[in-house]
This record gives C-alpha cells, sequence and structure tokens, in this order.
C-alpha cells in the first residue's frame, strides 16, 4: 500500500538500473532481443517483396490493396482468442509455435513464387502469417516484463523499440537490394523462413518459462476481461486512446509517394530517404532513452512528445523544401519513440500477469487497427481536399487530441516515474 509520508523520499536505484548495458548481460533479454530483431528484419524484408512481386505478376494497385485486407482480417477475427491464449497457456510455446508457423506460411510464399503459382496462394500465405502473429504479439509483449524486475523493464522496452526500428531502416532497404541482385522475390522469403526458424530456436533457450496459476475456460466473459480491465483504468485507457488517435489523424507516412512526387519532387530516390527518417529518428531516440535514468515525469513527457509529433507533421505538411521535411519525419520518429515507450511500458506494469496478454491483445488491436485506418483516412481526405490539407489537419487534430486526453484523464499528466 502506497504511504503518503514517503512520497518526498527519492527512490535510489541500484547499480544494475543505472548501467545502460546491464539488462543486455541478462541471457534471457539477449536471446530475446535478438530472436525479435532476426524475425522482424525478415519480416520488413518480405513486405518490399510481396508488394514489389503482386504488382509485377498483376499490375493492379487492388491486389496491393488486398494485401493490407489480408493482414489486418487475422486481427480482427483472432485478437480476443490470441489474449486468452497468451494468459492461459505457456507464452514461451506460443512464441516459439508460432514462429514455427510463420516459418511455414513463408516457406509456402517461397514455393509460390518459384513456381509461379497463382496469387490467390500468395493471399492464403499473408492470412496465415498473419494469424501467426495475432497469437504471437499478446504472447511476446507479456512474457518481455516476466524476464527482468519492474525497474530494469523501461529500458528494456528502450532496446526493444531500437531492435524494431533498426529493423525498420535496414530491412526495406536489403529486401530491395536482394530483389534487385536476383530479380526475384522467392530468396527474400526463405530468408524470412530461416529468419523466423533462428528466432524460435533462441527463444527456445530462454531460461525463463512463464507459470499458469489458474487456467479459464474460453467464454465470452474471459474474452472481453482485457477490455474490461482497460476501460476500468484510467492511465492504460486514456494511454491507448492518445496513440491509437495519434496513429488515426497523424498518417503523413501513407502521402509520402505524393509528396515525393508532386511536392517535394524529390523521385523515388527522395522518397526512399523519406520513408527511412522516421524510423531512422525513432531509433536515434530509443538509444538516447535506453542510455538513460527512466523518466521523471513520465505522464507529461507523452503528452508532450505527442504534442510535438503533431507539430512536427504540421510543419511536415506545409514545407516544400526536402531537406527540412526529411528533418520534420525524423523528429515525429524521435517523439513518436518515447511515446511508445511510455505506452508500452505502463500497459504492461500496471496489469496483474494473468491479464498481460489479454490486455495486450486489446492494445495491439487498437493501435494495429488505428494503422491500416489511418493510411486509408490519410488518403480520401487527400483525394477530396488535398495532401497538404490532410497532413496538416492531421497534426491540428493530434495537438487537439493530446489537449482533450489530458483534460479527461488528469492522472496521466501527474503519472511520475516510468519504473515508479
Amino acid at each position: 500500500m502506497f504511504d503518503p509520508s514517503m512520497a518526498d523520499i527519492e527512490i535510489l536505484p541500484d547499480a544494475a538500473a543505472q548501467d545502460p548495458y546491464a539488462v543486455l548481460r541478462n541471457p534471457d533479454v539477449l536471446l530475446y532481443l535478438v530472436g525479435r530483431f532476426v524475425s522482424s528484419l525478415g519480416q520488413q524484408m518480405v513486405t518490399v517483396a510481396v508488394g514489389w512481386e503482386l504488382y509485377e505478376r498483376t499490375h493492379s494497385a487492388l491486389a496491393l490493396g488486398l494485401v493490407g485486407l489480408t493482414q489486418m482480417l487475422p486481427m480482427l477475427l483472432f485478437t480476443l482468442p490470441a489474449g486468452h491464449v497468451a494468459d492461459n497457456h505457456e507464452r514461451k510455446r506460443i512464441i516459439v509455435l508460432m514462429n514455427l508457423a510463420a516459418a511455414v506460411a513463408s516457406l509456402g510464399l517461397t514455393l509460390i513464387s518459384a513456381l509461379g503459382a497463382p496469387v490467390f496462394w500468395t493471399y492464403a500465405c499473408l492470412f496465415v502469417a498473419g494469424t501467426a502473429r495475432t497469437f504471437l504479439w499478446p504472447a511476446s509483449a507479456a512474457f518481455l516484463p516476466q524476464l527482468v524486475s519492474r525497474r530494469e523493464f523501461p529500458r528494456v522496452v528502450a532496446w526493444s523499440s531500437g531492435s524494431f526500428q533498426l529493423s525498420s531502416v535496414t530491412g526495406p532497404a536489403a529486401g530491395g537490394a536482394l530483389i534487385a541482385l536476383t530479380h526475384h522475390a522467392a530468396p527474400v522469403y526463405a530468408i524470412n523462413a530461416a529468419a523466423a526458424l533462428i528466432c524460435l530456436t533462441l527463444i527456445s533457450f530462454v531460461r525463463h518459462n512463464h507459470t499458469v496459476a489458474l487456467k479459464e475456460k474460453m467464454t465470452a466473459d474471459t474474452l472481453i476481461v482485457g477490455f474490461k480491465f482497460v476501460f476500468a483504468n484510467p492511465i492504460i485507457l486514456g494511454t491507448i486512446t492518445l496513440d491509437m488517435f495519434a496513429v488515426l489523424l497523424g498518417g503523413a507516412t501513407a502521402l509520402l509517394p505524393v509528396y515525393a512526387k508532386d511536392i517535394l519532387k524529390v523521385g523515388p530516390t527522395g522518397l526512399g530517404f523519406l520513408q527511412a527518417a522516421l524510423p531512422a529518428g525513432s531509433l536515434l531516440c530509443a538509444l538516447v532513452v535506453a542510455h538513460r535514468p527512466p523518466l521523471q515525469k513520465a505522464g507529461r513527457a507523452m503528452l508532450l512528445a505527442v504534442a510535438g509529433f503533431g507539430v512536427a507533421t504540421i510543419a511536415f505538411g506545409l514545407s516544400h523544401w526536402f531537406w527540412f521535411s526529411l528533418m520534420m519525419l525524423f523528429a515525429c520518429g524521435a517523439v513518436d519513440n518515447i511515446s511508445v515507450v511510455v505506452r508500452h511500458t505502463l500497459v504492461q506494469l500496471l496489469t496483474p500477469d494473468e491479464k498481460r496478454g489479454r490486455v495486450s491483445a486489446v492494445n495491439s488491436l487498437f493501435i494495429g487497427t488505428s494503422n491500416e485506418l489511418g493510411g486509408f483516412e490519410s488518403g480520401l481526405v487527400a483525394y477530396l481536399l488535398g495532401p497538404v490539407f490532410s497532413v496538416v489537419a492531421g497534426g491540428v487534430g493530434t495537438i487537439l487530441v493530446v489537449l482533450a486526453v489530458a483534460a479527461t484523464w488528469p492522472e496521466i499528466r501527474k503519472y511520475g516515474r516510468l519504473d515508479g
């Protein structure tokens, strides 16, 4: 129980908590992070390969649009069961099995590409891979807090975010280079299958095993436990709402091809730099956060970061100078990473372990669908009112969301130490 008399006493972190590399000397954490990086790198390469091959074979923009739909459908269908499974079964085993399923799906893509099979089977494999990721995400997110102490967890989240952003920068470039070298997508799919197998091998060596205290049957009531917990916890609800609407409204990345061609006039090479700027900013920020003590005023930092995201988005939308636009996207990535670290840390640390899978599933559902809908919203507004209006209005909307969340959930702006 919290003792008000202790409120003014400074919490003295131990030496391990001050050392940014201490968590990396934990074998379980290192295996987890390396496995996650390898798997994400392969997936980022596949994203490029699928788009390139489908357009080469069909010359249809609709075929590309169906990729997003195929990958979002498993999220809508299976997110709640995935959260229940993560809370009622051994999480490490789920991670291993889902990586195996992802490897099988990627091997299927390899054969389809090599044999020139009908593209229907490509979508079938993408659906299987999307289903595997839907079950993987909540199990993986809920498993990580069990590998470290509460005080170390924010730093682990920063390293984890950094590894993902590194894969986001290098994966598409590696995938594109391999396709340019081989003129075929099959090698990329094969590498992704190998990456999934490497990931499951590394995770299998993690010593920690999640123990289920009491298994619950899958019923309507147990499936919505995550929703009930989120809506009963104002900090988690406000944090997820903030991130969801910021992603939904601030979807400038969906319009980068329009900006590169028609506004900044920098062509495909410039587009590549623009697409890499946001994850590069996130990567740099993740490294900085990992080397600093946990945030002392985490709630306020998150609100300011999302507001900064809105301001940088507005500046990008109005810019006609390529290098300034590049800087604003870099800034968007940097401040977005602060929001990601705070949100992920709070969601995991404020949730009891027996509910972490289901709450993580709700979190991934809200954020994942808002990513897809955000791209659609940006494209629709750009079609109706122009790309500049779409981006600038999204940035203004993001700032308004920050003000609304700060007023509706004052607990967020008052939240102190991230590891407290």
